[in-house]
């Protein structure tokens, strides 16, 4: 049923218990996993004297290094599970549309991503990757909520 599935990652304990049970999930499927990791550089903002007042590729080899670290941490963890796993691992301003962009390019048939749970206020200044991806992604989308592993849930 799925072939191919996408597993988003930003290294946080949410995106851990999502890659475990991903992996988990493709194991039973005989399902490739396809992991992607984005470097979220920072936005350039002007100056009073329109200068640049941070340089937006300063940071940029180490986000890409980050991105690459935490794509072939579960690489190793899908190995080592039996699942075949292709890791990438790329800069984006937009993680949303990289991860929306990828599951097409990469022809997934679902991305199974974690989800921080927020909600209220905290969402909306904090923003929210997985709610754009569910919003505008043509591809089923599996999320898991922080705190909630699959069959248990939420209150």
């Amino acid at each position: 049923m799925y072939d191919r599935i996408l597993v988003p990652t930003d290294g946080s304990d949410v995106s851990a218990a999502a890659e475990r049970a991903a992996i988990a999930f493709a194991r039973a499927l005989g399902s490739e996993v396809v992991v992607l990791a984005v470097g979220q550089p920072r936005l350039p903002a002007a100056s009073a004297e329109a200068a640049m007042a941070i340089d937006p590729g300063l940071d940029e080899a180490d986000l890409l290094a980050a991105a690459n670290e935490h794509a072939q941490r579960v690489a190793t963890a899908a190995a080592a599970a039996g699942v075949r796993c292709t890791p990438i691992a790329l800069l984006d301003y937009s993680p949303a549309e990289a991860i929306i962009a990828t599951a097409e390019d990469r022809k997934c048939d679902l991305v199974f991503m974690g989800s921080h749970g927020r909600r209220g206020l905290s969402r909306l200044l904090a923003g929210s990757v997985t709610q754009q991806v569910l919003a505008e992604s043509r591809v089923p989308v599996l999320v898991m909520r922080a705190g909630h592993p699959p069959g248990h849930p939420a209150p």
